[in-house]
């Protein structure tokens, strides 16, 4: 089963139309448990494509039944059968009106054959992980690649961002069909590189294996998804799958050095047998020496080997001058002239929903929308703010409902000792009941006010600005909408602010 995928993969990719490929090759050899299965009939079916949610199937696909958080894969076997799919592949034999093959991990194979069967992506392609600045780094080394003359796009929580697109998207690592015939997309508009997101819960199911990485990097690590992942420790592992796993040996691993968890990470990439190349102040590769904090600037100076830049980064927050290094550690790391890299800086556009200055009021308090929705975030946000701000700090934020609760008070806390005002309000409470999950952020949040109605909450921090305050309002970001119970209602933290501006001009 010797195949090159590439190849057949690009032939079938002609004028956007997707055609069959045979099982056999589909699989390739990376599944040796497979090998006898393919030899008969089943190894020599046509597939028209791929699907691991049986309502999505169309006839002549392969379904690809993995387990998730509520229910098996294999139990929807027979519905896929009936809507026509050709084959189904499970983690263990199943009696079915259609071929079932079994392969010990289901997730993979599907990451795996959805790479073979789009067969193109971008020629460079790095991905970014760490519980927060997944996304500004993502899209500033999409910037930095543009401005040394590049195709360049970015996949993450924001959407996906090339020459030719600027898509809103909702997951931060899509399935890996999505991802795959998206990256073939990219790849026929003529993108040759490509910066993505990756997610704890995409590594640790699989998402990305069937990616090509050139270099990985690290941020960060702080307390988020522990609906998830059983402990801190497990999470930090299924963030290392990007090194221990699926980056190729010897390629560069950028690492952020000055985060708590940046030792185990920085050992992870070189036990790997990664080119671990570390940013920050304690970084070896870039090397920060200083950095000076203005309202809407940073300056910093950077040092790489034995020269020295002074660089102008337009957006405020030490955190920002940290994904402006991870970002220009990638870009080097793939072949930007540092010179180049140092330039682009300072012409960085911030990632949607990240520090975002959305106005100000007229006496010049300054509000910004940011996605901070997890303990370190907030505490970051509110700590870069501090050092411009001449008057309060006024924090507005919620907790989302079906997901860790422990950081409910914890983000109450944090709100209280760091900001001057704070208004607790609803978030995506989505199953959960508003007014309980307040009352866990206000058991720690003994200075805040409460207002439910997050519109009104937002009027409300606007309309008590004076000169010299600073408005964050945290945790939805870039979001277009508000999950309550289980409907979307369309909600902009950005438009509310600026309508809560304009009120108070008028």
């Amino acid at each position: 089963m010797n195949v090159d995928a590439d190849s057949r993969g690009a032939d079938r990719l002609q004028e956007g139309k997707v055609h069959s490929m045979k099982l056999r090759d589909l699989a390739g050899d990376q599944f040796p448990e497979l090998e006898a299965q393919l030899e008969g009939p089943a190894g020599l079916l046509d597939i028209s494509g791929l699907s691991s949610d049986s309502r999505n199937v169309e006839p002549g696909n392969a379904f690809v039944a993995v387990t998730g958080t509520k229910a098996d894969g294999a139990g929807f076997i027979a519905d896929a059968a009936g809507r026509g799919a050709a084959v189904a592949i499970a983690s263990q034999p199943v009696d079915a009106a259609i071929p079932v093959l079994a392969v010990k991990e289901p997730r993979r194979f599907l990451s795996i054959a959805a790479a073979r069967f789009y067969g193109r992506q971008p020629e460079t392609m790095v991905a970014v992980t760490g519980t927060a600045g997944k996304t500004s780094v993502a899209s500033f080394t999409r910037q930095i690649w543009a401005h040394a003359g590049h195709a360049a796009a970015m996949i993450g929580t924001t959407g996906v961002v090339s020459p030719t697109r600027n898509e809103y998207g909702a997951l931060t690592t899509p399935d890996p069909v999505s991802l795959h015939k998206l990256l073939a997309e990219l790849a026929d508009e003529g993108v040759t590189h490509a910066s993505m997101e990756a997610s704890s819960h995409g590594l640790d199911q699989s998402r990305l294996d069937g990616v090509k990485l050139s270099a990985a990097a690290f941020t960060n690590l702080g307390r988020d998804h522990m609906d998830y992942h059983p402990t801190v420790e497990a999470y930090m592992a299924a963030k290392m799958r990007l090194f221990d796993t699926l980056l190729p040996k010897g390629a560069p691993a950028v690492i952020f050095a000055d985060d708590p968890w940046s030792p185990q990470a920085v050992q992870a990439a070189a036990d790997a047998g990664h080119d671990v190349r570390t940013v920050g102040r304690k970084g070896d590769y870039l090397t920060l020496k200083r950095v000076e904090h203005f309202r809407h600037k940073q300056t910093a100076e950077i040092h790489i080997g034995d020269e020295i830049f002074e660089v102008d980064i337009p957006l405020a927050g030490d955190f920002q001058v940290a994904n402006a290094l991870v970002a220009a550690g990638l870009a080097m790391s793939t072949g930007v002239e540092p010179k180049a890299a140092m330039a682009a800086l300072e012409k960085l556009v911030g990632a949607s929903g990240r520090l975002e200055l959305v106005g100000h009021t007229k006496d010049g308090a300054l509000a910004y929308v940011d996605y901070a929705h997890k303990p370190d975030a907030l505490e970051n946000v509110l700590n870069s703010v501090r050092p411009f701000t001449t008057g309060r700090v006024v924090v507005v934020f919620g907790c989302g409902g079906d997901r860790d609760r422990g950081k409910r008070p914890i983000m109450g806390e944090i709100a209280c000792r760091l900001a001057d005002v704070v208004i607790v309000t609803d978030d995506n409470p989505r199953s959960e009941e508003p007014a309980a999950i307040r009352a866990e952020i206000m058991t720690a949040a003994a200075c805040a006010s409460e207002i439910g109605d997050r519109a009104t909450a937002i009027r409300e921090a606007v309309g008590m600005l004076t000169s010299g305050d600073t408005l964050i309002v945290a945790g939805k970001g870039h979001e277009e909408g508000q999950t309550i119970g289980g409907v979307t209602l369309p909600f902009s933290d950005h438009a509310e602010v600026r309508k809560a501006l304009e009120e108070l001009k008028s």
